[in-house]
């Protein structure tokens, strides 16, 4: 598959640059995908939630009421979690939510979502560039000539640039990464993916087993 490389006029420059379609012409799995993106939010997660139990409320420890005689049922602490104030039954703990998932089966679902942008001709591929100074009107112009203005976007970048970085960060519906940090949800949760024409091979050096 090839695309023309754009320059941040939104001109073309009469350079392509050919897509490997074993990254994005592929087979697409979508239970790889699932599991790749269960993994990510699951990752996202704190857990840190926390209800105290019986044995952590601070209460009066007496016998509240006799054990016989009463007609209800017997009762011997205030911080039972039947009463109000009282504990919380199997309530959530501190926890990782994180679980192992296999780099081939990682590698699997970056391709498929690849694949399905390319299929979508969702992927702009534009020449390398910077900005002198931190300035959001200048990537906001960048969108507008791109014509991804109203599109969520991804820019892909093929290393750190701090002054793109923070020219987007006011930006909410512009994310920028580099190739290397390129995950499965990043790729589907984007209208429009922008690959700097560096950062194609670098995608292609990160598949390599």
């Amino acid at each position: 598959m090839e695309l023309s490389v754009l320059n941040i006029e939104g001109k073309e420059t009469g350079r392509k640059v050919t897509l490997n379609d074993h990254i994005y012409g592929i087979e697409p799995s979508d239970h790889a995908i699932y599991l790749d993106v269960k993994q990510y939010l699951a990752n996202q997660r704190q857990g840190t939630s926390k209800t105290k139990e019986r044995a952590e409320i601070v209460g009066s420890t007496r016998k509240i009421k006799r054990q016989k005689g009463t007609g209800t049922a017997r009762a011997g602490s205030i911080k039972s979690p039947i009463f109000r104030g009282g504990g919380n039954v199997f309530g959530p703990r501190p926890r990782n939510y994180g679980f192992k998932l296999n780099k081939k089966v990682k590698q699997l679902a970056r391709k498929s979502a690849l694949t399905y942008k390319a299929k979508e001709n969702s992927i702009v591929v534009l020449e390398d560039f910077s900005f002198e100074a931190p300035k959001t009107k200048q990537m906001a112009a960048l969108k507008s000539n791109l014509q991804i203005a109203e599109k969520k976007a991804v820019f892909v970048l093929p290393a750190e640039n701090n002054n793109i970085y923070l020219s987007s960060r006011n930006l909410q519906d512009v994310s920028v990464i580099t190739a290397s940090e390129l995950s499965t949800y990043q790729i589907l949760n984007a209208k429009a993916l922008v690959l700097c024409e560096g950062s194609v091979a670098k995608i292609e050096e990160a598949f390599k087993l």
